[in-house]
């Protein structure tokens, strides 16, 4: 009879680990080549399509962009979703090609190249109506299958340079 009491006891004590941990979420863990194919999705969804929802399947919520450009984007998806939608209505023909791409457990890098051409303001920059063809680098640092943090590298000076933007180099002439 003890024996059966222990057992009984035993047996509910399991059922109710198995109830919460089937409660609890377990932390989505990718590899190399899954971290590969979303980074690689969010380039030609975001960039290529303009679908800004997608950067919710692809961003952390507690996403940190690092970047050399001044401004202080948005935290999170939200960040990532206004940089996308400012700069595709700004080139609303833009076409994204990744030149390479390679990836770890924690980390994707890629170079890609885009090109269209500006319609819409950009920022301060009004449009020029001129074709930019120009490329980045990005690192993406993944954590339980989101982008946790990115760096940003992007040919700025190419890009203005085309679209007839001055540059200055420290004062302003």
């Amino acid at each position: 009879m003890k024996q059966t009491f222990v057992l009984a006891s035993c047996l509910l004590v399991v059922l109710q680990l198995v109830n919460v941990s089937s409660k609890c979420q377990i932390p989505k863990q990718m590899n190399a080549e899954d971290n590969k194919k979303l980074i690689t999705d969010f380039y030609n969804e975001v960039w290529g399509k303009g679908n800004l929802d997608f950067v919710d399947k692809v961003f952390h919520p507690d996403y940190v962009r690092h970047d050399l450009r001044p401004g202080n984007p948005l935290p999170g998806p939200e960040g990532q979703r206004k940089i996308a939608g400012d700069f595709r209505k700004a080139f609303p023909n833009l076409i994204v090609q990744i030149d390479l791409i390679f990836a770890t457990d924690d980390f994707v890098t890629a170079r890609w190249t885009m090109s269209g051409t500006h319609t819409g303001k950009w920022g301060a920059i009004e449009p020029t109506n001129k074709k930019a063809t120009f490329s980045g680098v990005n690192i993406f640092r993944m954590e339980n299958g989101k982008v946790k943090e990115i760096w940003n590298h992007r040919d700025d000076f190419g890009l203005f340079e085309q679209l007839g933007v001055k540059v200055y180099a420290g004062s302003k002439q």
